[in-house]
């Protein structure tokens, strides 16, 4: 495949199509979105194209409406200029940030410990998510295209849930990051969040449930995903490794002001910034793609998008009612 997604164990990726095949599908999408400014372009990769077109079973108005979403997102929520002293704040106990090491596929790491949450703001906690995202983007080899998930459960209970940042995450990753994710570890998740997932389950698309993987530190099957997956001496401890380091809030912010270093010279080619072109030129240009011309366009496209809000909502509020029980009974 000589453009598109580089193919692991986890994330499940196929040569479906020949190269010839998927650099066409790539042109016509680059063609219906049009000329776009500098920073829109960089992002509009062939890369970048190929994982919205496999987001979206390699249709090509399809994934063409999913891309010019994100474009217009990105467009006004400038994710690309968010720099570490903007969200600081935000990452003091270490509840999402990127790991020192990779995986043994070369992806990037970010570990997340939902119960060192430290801010009820929702806008703050999705920024310094869409911080971290495009961080470990950055931080990618050259042909690898996803990242890895550890999430850490320790101490995590029902107060580390919330509807409208769970509703919100969904809604970036899936619309803004699509194909990114390789496999998400959910390491030592305890038992009241199992049936909480359970609920969620039948809303996520067969790919993406498989590369969620539950590991518990002692069982010899999750051992092994682990030993498969990661060099055990780069692995910080908590998660079964033999790193010991853990996480220092001054070393990693001094690693994150050289990477926006990097991030500006990335976006910007190393140029001096030109002239911004008017948003609503911008915008003009990007509504005047049709994407309703073609019968597919306007297909409930269920088995292929996040659920909509109104379904999130109602799955979230079941998911805490089965919490809510679960608890009772062990209260009990």
């Amino acid at each position: 495949m000589s453009v598109g997604l580089k193919k692991s164990p986890s994330n499940g990726c196929e040569n479906l199509l020949t190269s010839d095949e998927l650099q066409a599908k790539i042109n016509e999408v680059r063609r219906l979105i049009g000329p776009l400014p500098e920073k829109l372009s960089i992002y509009c990769s062939d890369a970048s194209i190929s994982r919205y077109l496999w987001a979206r079973a390699w249709n090509v108005k399809k994934a063409t409406k999913m891309l010019k979403d994100s474009l217009k997102w990105r467009l006004a929520y400038k994710p690309e200029e968010i720099r570490w002293e903007d969200v600081a704040h935000e990452a003091e106990t270490g509840k999402i940030y990127r790991s020192n090491s990779i995986d043994k596929h070369g992806r990037t790491v970010l570990v997340m410990r939902p119960s060192r949450q430290n801010s009820k703001s929702t806008k703050g906690q999705i920024k310094y998510l869409v911080y971290c995202m495009e961080n470990a983007v950055l931080n990618l080899p050259p042909g690898q295209e996803q990242m890895v998930w550890l999430i850490d459960f320790e101490g995590f209970n029902l107060s580390n849930i919330s509807v409208k940042v769970t509703r919100e995450t969904a809604h970036v990753l899936q619309d803004h990051y699509p194909e990114r994710l390789g496999v998400a570890i959910l390491y030592n998740p305890p038992k009241f969040f199992e049936p909480f997932f359970t609920v969620v389950k039948p809303f996520l698309e067969p790919k993406t449930y498989n590369k969620v993987k539950f590991v518990y530190a002692d069982d010899n099957n999750s051992k092994k995903i682990m030993e498969d997956l990661f060099d055990m001496d780069q692995l910080e401890s908590a998660f079964g490794g033999n790193n010991n380091r853990g996480f220092d809030i001054n070393e990693y912010a001094e690693r994150m002001r050289e990477d926006d270093k990097r991030m500006f010279s990335f976006w910007t080619r190393g140029n001096p910034p030109s002239a911004t072109p008017e948003p609503a030129l911008i915008s003009a240009s990007l509504d005047s793609i049709n994407l309703e011309s073609d019968s597919d366009a306007s297909v409930n496209e269920k088995t292929n998008v996040s659920p909509s809000n109104q379904v999130e909502q109602e799955v979230v509020s079941s998911g805490e009612d089965i919490l809510a029980t679960d608890v009772s009974k062990n209260a009990t």
